[in-house]
């Protein structure tokens, strides 16, 4: 029986695991990093033991410090969560051999299916339909997918459309799978662009008992990762499911599976389906299955690792659930993560009595620093009810109102992917957010500045004096405040103190409400046309957000006089995000062209492309693969090549000699 189980993981998954097992009784010991030393996963947990280092190949990743960890705490078991070592058959095998308890599948499941290409053959095998690797892809088989034959996560993966990009692409696949998972081994196959991403809830149990406990929709993908996931996958005929849910069983039945894992495959419009991989894990989306099916998944994973026996066949499904993961990132600008802290998270959970429920697992609180070391994901949340469409309006509602005060996020996105005609209706395939991405994170000009009038105003307010600030007898110029918008455009308002109080200057289709509420630092009511909205204002020195039920609009103060020192000149290339240099593209003196990627930063788990901002010279690199950058350090300059502008010069018209008669 397990007494004390400590969780070889971080974040999110490690506060979901303590959750499950305070109730159960079961003691629990953290393991964390430096970043992490006041971490809410670590207080949670009744001990914890630190990893010394920053970095996951430092801390996490080291699976001979984290057995020596459980064994100095006291604990008899080890759960992995998901990522990190999770899927490592070397690690499950240590934690055995040190006289542990494993809550996982045994090594040999995992390493079974740790080659991609490896796990394809032994599917096959086993009747399990799979898509062929190309051993020499033609034109024929365009587009390809390159993937990394070891880990998953979207890393090590690339779509070419045309075989000229094909040696560039795989050489870019090889190194960052090496990087990601210790193995440069890829292989292409054939890439569905309008295919599903359906996966297959498994438990099973090792007296031969083996469930499929229901499917899941993970096709709202962005880089090959996850973003929104649903439960039941919708749409799906019953001989198809059917079918499906006997291909995961008999895949995990090939290997000797024992615990949670989940088989996932690609699905076709014309309803065929190809075994892509097996999770050997817990999933990030499991909170799905549990809410249609009323499973406590790490209960289960608890049991069987101590031996029980499941009940012959899981609970049936119930409603539907959806859940949106919440990343630190920009989604207008390629994903790009985003860093800093977390000022503010607040969920408002509403009241269950009218047919659904909200849960929020995160990893996150108010206060914390969002680094580069790890993901990107603040949180998961994830609505249940009775129908989908009223399980997506529940979801979308409480992302769009949360308060959320911090680096950037893809919080509108999810919002409005959710409310998408065509998610709604069930057209869903892998490239839903790159068909639809002008929908999706087109910016709220109207939105933004109406956000800044009211910033403007609460700010006006808050320095307000019996003799305010910008008062004259006469009347005089505005007071002109500038913000930095959320697509990185300026915004300005100018207003004026008169006797009468606040007055906006042309402002389009907004006034002030003068009457029945005070404009405060904290609260500006506005009209636009007849509707009348009230805006809450939260300061954090010059970051500014601005609240109505619609959502947040996140403003940065423009200071009046900029710093001399921010000035760069034209063609630098500043480092986007914190992060670390992993290759370089492009030698100083080199001749690039617009869009060329010129080197490769590492962060949040993700790669990230610096491209040239123009045609021209590479004059300076700064940028050496290992080295550490902090947000704005400059990486390189490109000379752009100087285009003399062509002059027509005018023609010189000779006067015309008419002899006239004598």
């Amino acid at each position: 029986m397990i007494t004390n189980l400590l969780v070889a993981n971080r974040g999110e998954i490690a506060r979901r695991v303590f959750r499950t097992c305070r109730a159960l009784g079961i003691a629990t010991t953290a393991v964390h990093s430096d970043p992490d030393a006041g971490a809410p996963h670590v207080r949670e947990a009744d001990a914890a033991v630190r990893l010394p280092g920053a970095a996951p190949a430092d801390t996490y990743l080291r699976g001979d410090l984290i057995v020596r960890a459980a064994l100095d705490a006291g604990a008899d078991a080890v759960h992995p969560g998901y990522g990190f070592l999770s899927e490592d058959a070397g690690f499950a095998q240590a934690v055995l051999d040190a006289g542990l308890t494993w809550v996982g599948p045994p090594p040999a499941a995992i390493a079974a299916m740790g080659s991609k290409t490896a796990a394809k053959r032994l599917m096959a095998q086993a009747g399990v339909p799979v898509l062929d690797a190309l051993a020499e892809p033609a034109e024929a088989d365009l587009p390809l997918l390159v993937k990394a034959a070891a880990g998953g996560g979207g890393r090590g993966m690339r779509v070419v459309r045309s075989l000229a990009e094909l040696p560039g692409e795989i050489e870019a696949a090889k190194a960052e799978a090496a990087k990601a998972f210790g193995s440069d081994e890829v292989f292409c196959e054939r890439y569905l662009p309008t295919g599903r991403h359906v996966e297959v809830q498994l438990m099973a149990d090792a007296h031969g008992t083996v469930w499929a406990v229901g499917d899941r929709d993970c096709s709202l993908q962005r880089r090959h990762q996850k973003v929104i996931e649903e439960a039941p996958a919708p749409g799906i005929p019953d001989a198809v499911r059917t079918a499906l849910h006997a291909a995961a069983v008999s895949a995990a039945r090939a290997i000797g599976y024992v615990g949670a894992g989940t088989a996932e495959f690609l699905l076709a419009e014309d309803g065929r389906f190809h075994f892509l991989e097996m999770n050997t894990r817990l999933q990030v989306e499991h909170p799905v299955t549990e809410a249609v099916t009323g499973l406590d998944l790490v209960a289960l994973q608890l049991a069987v690792a101590e031996g029980e026996k499941l009940p012959a066949a899981p609970p049936p499904t119930n409603g539907c659930a959806i859940e949106a993961r919440l990343y630190a990132e920009d989604p207008a600008h390629d994903h790009r993560p985003a860093t800093g802290t977390l000022h503010h998270f607040e969920l408002t959970v509403p009241h269950e009595e009218f047919g659904g429920t909200l849960r929020l697992d995160s990893g996150v609180e108010n206060g914390s620093t969002i680094t580069p070391h790890y993901d990107a994901m603040l949180a998961k949340v994830i609505a249940w009810a009775p129908t989908r469409a009223a399980a997506a309006r529940r979801l979308a509602d409480a992302v769009a109102r949360a308060r959320l005060h911090g680096p950037t996020t893809n919080r509108e996105l999810l919002a409005r992917a959710l409310r998408h005609p065509a998610f709604l209706e069930g057209r869903l395939h892998t490239g839903f957010l790159a068909e639809h991405a002008a929908d999706l994170t087109a910016p709220d000009d109207k939105g933004a500045a109406r956000a800044a009038l009211a910033a403007a105003l609460a700010d006006a307010a808050e320095r307000r004096t019996p003799l305010p600030s910008g008062w004259r007898n006469l009347p005089s110029q505005s007071q002109v405040k500038r913000y930095r918008a959320p697509d990185g455009g300026e915004l300005e308002v100018r207003y004026r103190l008169t006797r009468d109080g606040l007055r906006a200057d042309d402002h389009p289709d907004t006034e002030l409400v003068e009457h029945e509420q005070e404009h405060t630092p904290e609260s500006v009511t506005l009209r636009h046309g007849t509707i009348r909205r009230t805006y809450r204002v939260v300061r954090y020195g010059p970051d500014v957000f601005v609240e109505t039920p619609d959502g947040t609009t996140a403003l940065t103060v423009v200071p009046r006089f900029p710093d001399p020192a921010a000035q760069t000149e034209p063609g630098a290339l500043l480092a986007p995000m914190p992060g670390t240099v992993i290759r370089v593209a492009a030698a100083v003196g080199d001749t690039v062209t617009a869009g060329q990627p010129l080197l490769f930063l590492e962060a949040m788990k993700m790669e990230h492309r610096v491209v040239a901002p123009a045609d021209g010279t590479l004059v300076e690199l700064r940028a050496t693969p290992g080295r550490q950058v902090e947000l704005g350090t400059l990486l390189a300059v490109v000379k752009p090549f100087i285009v003399k502008p062509f002059v027509v010069k005018p023609s010189v018209v000779k006067p015309t000699v008419v002899a006239q008669e004598a």
